[in-house]
């Protein structure tokens, strides 16, 4: 078998990930391991940003260190995500909206051993730290089928569904999205997606979040004129609400009024507010990781806000657990240095 060593560099396809994916359980435990680890074992600065000329572009270099247990550093993990997001202009193109690329290190020499397609690592690894936050802050319900929202039906709306059916069994799932066609796949997906019980789709924003338990907001990123326009009297009093679109969507004074207010890492939605993406939020009171290992729990009452913008170690962390489970079943494509 062909292996992956400082003398390798093996390239994996989207194909090559998706096959590679763990399954839903180790999903989840590697982006609890992501958010632990960002209190104390990791270096992570904040997305490093370049706005190319076509309007809301970017171009994120996410690099990543992560310490491992090993005195010598058998087990630390380096890498980088270069990620771009051309948006509307793409979408026009029917090209994809997101495009990423994860590359690996070995850490005790800084030579590179794989290059990975990072779109199939994006939407799950976004996926599955929703799902910490859902398994730890969903409201727990009695008597009736928990009740879910997806607004933003695009490759995030559909990461998401395999992981609210696993935590939130025979869930009744509300679906909204500016565009029909794409709520309705979505719909459809949901149909054929183990644990979902009920699906919908709606009209308006405020019919999917109004009486549901979990709100995943998943929108395009607009324009500051576009942002915030999701606000209290749209939501339960209870909810837990999981924006992955920055404040594309969810107001201030949601974050503001939250019982707990977390993000997956301090510095970066501190730098994000002072570039105006979050005007208005609060400091956030917790890590989602301090809050793991402090034991935090979900307030009696009142809104729990959990915002994770993407952090740069969980796609190392998952391409790792991908890039062994690759070598494992032969797959990939060694290239030549």
């Amino acid at each position: 078998m062909v292996t992956t060593g400082p003398d390798r560099l093996r390239y994996l396809s989207a194909t090559d990930v998706r096959a590679a994916m763990p399954p839903i359980d180790e999903r989840l435990a590697l982006a609890e391991r992501t958010m632990t680890a960002l209190v104390a074992d990791a270096d992570l600065p904040p997305k490093i940003a370049v706005h190319p000329r076509t309007e809301g572009s970017f171009a994120h270099a996410m690099p990543a260190y992560l310490r491992g247990s090993d005195p010598g550093g058998a087990d630390d993990r380096l890498g980088i995500k270069w990620v771009t997001g051309f948006g509307a202009a793409n979408t026009e193109r029917g090209l994809p909206a997101i495009s990423a690329v994860v590359v690996l290190s070995d850490a005790m020499t800084g030579l590179p051993i794989a290059i990975l397609d990072g779109g199939p690592i994006t939407a799950e690894r976004t996926a599955a730290v929703s799902g910490v936050a859902i398994a730890r802050f969903a409201p727990r319900v009695v008597g009736r089928a928990p009740r879910a929202a997806i607004v933003g039906a695009g490759v995030q709306g559909h990461s998401h569904l395999p992981v609210i059916g696993h935590l939130l069994p025979g869930v009744h799932l509300a679906i909204h999205d500016r565009d029909a066609g794409r709520a309705a796949a979505l719909a459809t997906a949901a149909g054929g997606t183990v644990g979902v019980g009920q699906v919908r789709v709606t009209t308006t924003v405020t019919e999917a979040t109004a009486e549901a338990d979990v709100v995943v907001t998943a929108a395009s990123f607009t324009g500051p004129e576009g942002r915030q326009t999701l606000h209290s009297d749209a939501l339960a009093a209870g909810a837990l609400i999981v924006p992955i679109d920055y404040a594309t969507m969810l107001a201030a004074e949601v974050a503001s009024s939250a019982e707990l207010f977390l993000v997956d890492e301090r510095g970066q939605f501190f730098a994000n507010r002072d570039a105006g993406q979050f005007d208005g939020y609060p400091d956030p009171m917790a890590t989602l990781g301090e809050a793991i290992l402090a034991g935090t729990v979900r307030p009696a009452e009142g809104r729990v806000v959990v915002t994770h913008l993407g952090v740069g170690l969980a796609d190392v962390v998952f391409g790792d657990a991908i890039l062994l489970r690759a070598i494992d079943a032969g797959l990939g494509t060694i290239l030549p240095r």
